[in-house]
């Protein structure tokens, strides 16, 4: 499965954030990538890599931490109308806690990945 990778798209207060995704259709697809993604150390070693996916059956989403984080990009995947392709979100924690601004740093990879394969 192709993994396309973003890396280092923005930083907020020290926190560095990177986006990628790739199709899958099922959960086990979707887990498959973020496997291939935390083949890399620095991925591996990332404070979370929240990701979401649309399915025929419904979203699947992992926070991996970020509470709430997996919710804000199934609802962008269900706004582009975008199935069968896993958006994950990871964030490399700068030590400066976000709050909601958090929320709107995933948003802003998640249409950065969007605008990319347009």
């Amino acid at each position: 499965m192709p993994l396309t990778l973003h890396d280092y798209i923005l930083t907020d207060r020290g926190s560095k954030y990177a986006v990628s995704g790739g199709p899958a259709a099922s959960k086990g697809e979707a887990l498959a990538l973020v496997k291939e993604l935390k083949r890399q150390k620095k991925f591996a070693k990332a404070t979370h890599n929240t990701w979401a996916l649309l399915t025929v059956d419904g979203p699947v989403k992992n926070d991996d931490g970020e509470a709430g984080a997996g919710m804000v990009i199934v609802r962008m995947l269900e706004r582009a109308k975008l199935t069968n392709h896993v958006i994950i979100v990871t964030r490399w924690f700068g030590g400066t806690h976000l709050g909601g601004d958090r929320f709107r740093r995933v948003q802003d990879c998640v249409t950065f990945y969007i605008d990319q394969m347009e």
